[in-house]
């Protein structure tokens, strides 16, 4: 194996390119890959950091070598201030353990039963985006979806929702991840309660969430014991037991499942579907096309998890959406625990590997004319993607317990939003350029002209009133 991958040479031991990933990470990464290919080297102080940019090495990594990684402890360590000792978090066997449990939770057939959560939730918030009366109205989608989403995962946690919480909530939760995003490029995290600027805005963003999710706890606990027929999440939760050893999940650790499943399911949902509607409102062909497929399947009424399979364009969208922009767009940091081999180099014990999907998603050779949005790349006629250049979920052992129900809550939104509204771009709207948080979001807010559309019934041609 070879030893001396191509690579940047910074300055000072390589602070300097360090310098240059926290201005424009994806930038950086696009450009590492461009000018010195698929693996790369370089030193960043004490760290030996390898890039992997090709389907076939990230595969090779996160699923050929699993057991000889671990992820990334500064990213930890950052991490482990909101989430606690959660599956996010934990390494060996306690992660084991826990991802064995949660498993059980995440399954499609467990997911199906939110459904009704979810489709309640977007219900009230899509019929209050416009005022009684009103047609049409430029609306904030970053506002919209982020109440959407907050109120699912509120009712899919807890089973209520908790409008008045809402807002301060999903506040919190873009403090955190900006947060998260800075602390990453520092070699230690001073003390939250030390006065320097962005300390009290975390601090009172982690009250927050902590306070709301404790009190839906004890609330529970105080209603009487727990079983499995609590419909929620967090009746789940504390219904789960370890198969080897019969064990529930501790309090610590179903506050900790509570606080990374709040807020994953709420970010990374919010993100992808305000995403997914810029591009719709730009693509109104697209759009219309999605909108006769949902009203083809499912009319007017609310759609469920047994129309899934019957929506192949609605979901290509989706997925296309999360191609172009992925909601964890880079950061996927691993540590090797043993020397490993990948793609012939030899990759010593205690290196940095370092994933970026965006770049992955953004590679010309497997996705033609990569900057585009055409969803009929998902659709099943379509040549197939090489496994490892599409992974908005992540890959291998690790992969997002929460993959099934994101597609699902996403799939129902973004069919009820299409029931209800067209959408278009308002005039002179600039270009919507992509700034890395924790998540991928846009850098200035998204507004978007919605107008009401006709309701479909028996007799009743679906035609569209155009935006002017």
């Amino acid at each position: 194996p070879r030893t001396h991958a191509p690579g940047p040479r910074g300055r000072w031991w390589g602070l300097s390119l360090l310098a240059e990933m926290k201005a424009d990470y994806l930038g950086f990464v696009t450009r590492l890959q461009r000018d010195h290919g698929d693996i790369t080297y370089m030193r960043l102080g004490n760290e030996h950091a390898w890039d992997l940019m090709s389907p076939e090495l990230v595969r090779e990594a996160l699923v050929n070598h699993a057991d000889a990684l671990i992820r990334w402890e500064r990213g930890i360590e950052v991490f482990a201030q909101v989430f606690g000792q959660s599956v996010l978090v934990t390494e060996g066997p306690t992660w084991q353990r826990q991802r064995r449990m949660l498993m059980e939770a995440f399954t499609p057939k467990r997911v199906a039963g939110y459904a009704k959560l979810m489709t309640h939730a977007a219900q009230e918030a899509f019929d209050a985006a416009l005022p009684p009366g009103q047609t049409r109205g430029l609306v904030a989608m970053d506002a919209l979806w982020s109440r959407v989403t907050m109120d699912v995962i509120l009712r899919t946690m807890f089973g209520r929702s908790a409008q008045q919480d809402s807002v301060a909530a999903a506040q919190a939760t873009q403090v955190l991840s900006a947060t998260a995003y800075r602390e990453m490029f520092r070699l230690f995290t001073l003390p939250d309660w030390l006065p320097l600027p962005g300390k009290a805005a975390k601090r009172q963003a982690l009250k927050t969430l902590r306070d709301l999710i404790q009190q839906q706890i004890d609330a529970r606990r105080a209603a009487g014991p727990a079983d499995a027929d609590h419909p929620d999440l967090l009746g789940r939760l504390l219904a789960l037991r370890d198969e080897a050893t019969g064990d529930a999940l501790s309090p610590g650790e179903v506050f900790d499942q509570c606080i990374v499943s709040f807020q994953a399911g709420h970010e990374t949902s919010a993100t992808a579907l305000l995403w997914w509607s810029r591009l719709m409102a730009e693509h109104p062909d697209i759009a219309q096309r999605a909108r006769d497929e949902v009203f083809s399947v499912v009319g007017d009424e609310k759609p469920g998890p047994e129309h899934l399979a019957q929506l192949p364009w609605l979901t290509a969208t989706l997925k296309e959406a999360m191609r172009l922009y992925p909601p964890v767009a880079a950061l996927m940091t691993r540590r090797t625990t043993a020397p490993i081999v990948l793609g012939g180099w030899a990759i010593p014990k205690g290196a940095m590997l370092r994933i970026t999907p965006y770049v992955l998603h953004h590679d010309e050779r497997w996705f033609h004319d990569a900057g585009a949005f055409k969803p009929e790349r998902f659709l099943d006629d379509a040549p197939p993607i090489p496994r490892g250049a599409w992974m908005p979920f992540g890959a291998g052992p690790r992969v997002c317990l929460g993959q099934h129900f994101a597609m699902l809550e996403m799939t129902l939104l973004s069919a009820m939003l299409l029931q209800r509204f067209s959408l278009a771009l308002p005039d002179h709207a600039p270009p919507c350029e992509p700034q890395l948080h924790v998540t991928l979001r846009p850098k200035e807010p998204v507004q978007l002209w919605l107008q009401r559309t006709p309701v479909a019934g028996p007799g009743n041609p679906l035609t569209f009133a155009g935006i002017a």
